[in-house]
């Protein structure tokens, strides 16, 4: 972890340099700056996330914290800094920020949607097409030299084109992963706890009871947030009232899904297939029984890994983490409730 003093503020009107900013992660050299433009920053800069350890150690007198989703923000770590005025995540999700322990603080917190919804929704379209289409079968064919010729029977996969779509969580990405289904011919359902009246109107979607979209759907996204009510989701109930030609993919949290009810339905051929850009564990033992089936593609949480988006995302962090220093309104504020 190193700490340094505020560099030159330039002009910029930012938050006076004894004001104490802790990042827990690195960001992009441009973001960077202008936090160190904000007061005396302490980062971590060692491999993997911030131990818990350091990050206590850090928190005493902060101001600020610019944290990711793999920090635990609670009560605890947030009665290490009385002072501390905001608290912003470089992510969309919140479940790892206690909200009500920041309210009852008067600490803001700030996120980053909006910002990387269209390249979250481009995994998951990427995961449907991969599990459909058994793509990871077909590499691991390919090199390990059982390409011999070719055979009209050969890993057959399931149609994406023109089947019907049905996406659990109808929310920003929600919303986007369903304009790609639409452009793919797909009919689409979706379960939310409110109606989208928009979506439905431009792009044709039906509201459904849970039940009876995935019952009738060949391929489900589930994208909604990680709440109480959310967790465990898709659990064995719900997978075995899906098709069995039906995929599974999971770009929200890890724990919508309960994953010894999916290891059982993926290797019972319960469903056909699922792709996961999140899971429970997270991340998972190379043990693992998910990684052993062959119809379950995982890849590690990589929904906005893109330069665009991560830069877009670590600004718009860093826009928080600024207004919360001057008391100003957050550009994308959570609801503390």
């Amino acid at each position: 972890m190193t700490c340094k003093e505020a560099a030159p503020r330039s002009g910029l009107g930012l938050a006076s340099s004894h004001m104490k900013v802790v990042l827990t992660h690195a960001l992009p050299d441009d973001a960077a700056l202008r936090v160190d433009r904000l007061g005396d920053v302490c980062s971590w800069t060692g491999a993997g996330p911030m131990p818990r350890g350091a990050l206590v150690e850090a928190m005493a007198d902060a101001d600020g914290l610019l944290c990711t989703l793999v920090d635990t923000i609670d009560g605890d770590l947030l009665d290490l800094a009385p002072g501390l005025k905001v608290v912003s995540t470089f992510s969309v999700g919140l479940d790892h920020i206690d909200l009500a322990a920041c309210a009852a603080r008067s600490v803001a917190v700030g996120h980053t949607p909006d910002v990387l919804t269209e390249t979250t929704a481009d995994t998951a379209f990427a995961l449907l097409l991969a599990a459909a289409r058994r793509l990871r079968e077909g590499i691991d064919y390919v090199r390990d030299g059982r390409w011999q010729e070719w055979d009209p029977d050969l890993l057959l996969g399931r149609d994406v084109h023109s089947t019907r779509l049905g996406i659990v969580g109808m929310g920003r990405i929600g919303t986007a992963i369903a304009r790609r289904g639409v452009a793919f011919g797909m009919t689409v359902g979706y379960w939310s706890r409110t109606a989208k009246p928009e979506a439905e109107a431009s792009l044709g979607a039906q509201r459904l009871a849970l039940d009876e979209l995935l019952e009738t759907s060949d391929h489900v996204v589930v994208a909604c947030a990680l709440t109480d009510d959310t967790r465990h989701i898709i659990d064995a109930r719900a997978l075995d009232s899906m098709k069995s030609s039906a995929t599974l993919v999971n770009i929200g949290r890890g724990p919508l899904v309960d994953t010894d009810a999916l290891v059982r339905a993926l290797g019972s051929g319960s469903i056909f297939a699922a792709g996961l850009d999140v899971t429970e564990p997270e991340p998972l033992p190379a043990d693992h029984p998910l990684l052993s089936l062959s119809n379950c593609t995982v890849i590690p949480h990589l929904g906005s890994s893109t330069v665009e988006t991560r830069s877009a995302m670590a600004h718009l962090a860093v826009d928080n983490l600024a207004a919360g220093l001057l008391g100003e309104p957050l550009p994308r504020p959570a609801d503390v409730g």
